[in-house]
């Protein structure tokens, strides 16, 4: 699909067009497939687009701000299942460590101060 496309764009480029670098890109496949298995013991369908097209199209609506409606066409899915695939990418990648933010309570302990000039 998409991602047999871009797979073969040197480094500069694949980072211009996904917006992350091809390790962290590879990175985030793994931790999708990992939480893809724990999933899929419970049973279910299979998914119409590989896990590399889901993440570039999640990517995509977080980097352009695209509408469910365009990236669904442009990937060939209704318009629920391009939101269902984006939120699922967006919590699974949220909750793994590396690529979670501190919380509201840690950036308060911090030491660093800030000047805000309007």
């Amino acid at each position: 699909m998409k991602f047999d496309r871009i797979e073969k764009l040197d480094d500069e480029r694949f980072r211009r067009l996904t917006g992350v670098k091809r390790s962290t890109f590879d990175k985030m496949v793994q931790i999708l497939q990992q939480a893809d298995t724990a999933k899929k013991i419970k049973g279910g369908r299979k998914y119409k687009l590989r896990l590399e097209d889901m993440l570039l199209m999640a990517l995509e609506y977080m980097r352009e701000y695209r509408t469910y409606f365009h990236i669904s066409q442009s990937y060939g899915i209704s318009e629920s299942s391009a939101y269902k695939a984006v939120k699922w990418i967006e919590d699974t990648l949220i909750k793994h460590p590396d690529f979670a933010l501190p919380g509201r309570k840690e950036l308060l302990k911090s030491d660093t101060e800030y000047e805000v000039i309007l």
